[in-house]
């Protein structure tokens, strides 16, 4: 995260709003604030993200439509953050030779929590109730905790709905530079989980309509699209060869909307 542009695109909206941050630490200047530990840079940046939201648009109903954006987003995180601890307790489900990979997943996904969690409630607002993990999603995946090879597909779909839910909401959230930046690098991060589990799995580092279990089809509807800008890019010719379809379609991604989203993390939600 580049703290020193956050705070720089802070300032623009409330000038004083690293003096606060730096009250609140003790320090007295911009670069004793970034001489701060990890664990307290992980609290002030998102204080400082909140302030923002809540300093450009307190006043305003756009600031109810982000928080209402950053819930849905948080979970979605919370979803992940519980499926990654429960495989993790999970006795003899992950190998040890993978089990650093999910630990630092783990860590990642907890800390995005965090950080949403932090940036609502410093912007005024209320964080929607964790919900109840079900990560069978209705006895769809009843082993998953169980057997390895279904963990690595139920979280396969998991990050990609992450990505691609994040990917949908962008549009939303031009409005909010800081938001919008918040959410792309939490964006790229779950993008990287997902290539790293199908790395795991033998299968290609990128979404693609096919290669994929009939049980998560869902996940990746829309993914064969070959028309990007107006543009049928499968008809391109690279050094005189034509692009194709499927080759189109993998590279480039699509958003899900929030109503696709919801229909798959709605069975991982338990009553």
């Amino acid at each position: 995260m580049n703290l020193n542009a956050i705070l720089s695109d802070i300032e623009t909206v409330d000038p004083e709003a690293y003096e606060r941050l730096n009250h609140a630490a003790g320090r007295t200047s911009r670069r004793n604030l970034f001489r701060l530990g990890t664990k307290a840079a992980a609290v002030a940046v998102p204080l400082a993200f909140g302030a923002s939201l809540k300093t450009a648009y307190g006043q305003t109903s756009n600031a109810a439509a982000i928080l209402e954006i950053l819930n849905f987003a948080l979970t979605l995180e919370y979803l992940e953050d519980s499926f990654y601890k429960a495989a993790l307790a999970a006795p003899g489900l992950i190998p040890a030779g993978d089990r650093a990979v999910f630990q630092q997943i783990s860590t990642h996904e907890e800390r995005h929590v965090g950080f949403i969690e932090n940036a609502i409630r410093t912007a005024g607002g209320t964080t929607v109730t964790r919900p109840r993990l079900d990560p069978t999603a209705k006895g769809a995946y009843p082993n998953v905790l169980s057997n390895y090879q279904t963990f690595l597909t139920v979280a396969q779909a998991l990050e990609d709905t992450g990505v691609r839910a994040y990917k949908g909401q962008a549009a939303n959230l031009i409005s909010n530079d800081d938001v919008l930046q918040a959410a792309l690098q939490i964006h790229s991060v779950e993008a990287r989980h997902a290539a790293e589990v199908r790395r795991i799995r033998g299968q290609k580092p990128w979404a693609t309509s096919t290669d994929n279990p009939a049980a998560i089809a869902a996940v990746y509807e829309g993914e064969g699209n070959v028309t990007q800008g107006g543009v049928n890019v499968s008809s391109l010719q690279v050094s005189g060869i034509t692009l194709g379809a499927s080759a189109a379609g993998d590279a480039f991604d699509e958003p899900l909307t929030r109503a696709q989203v919801l229909a798959i993390a709605t069975p991982f939600i338990g009553a």
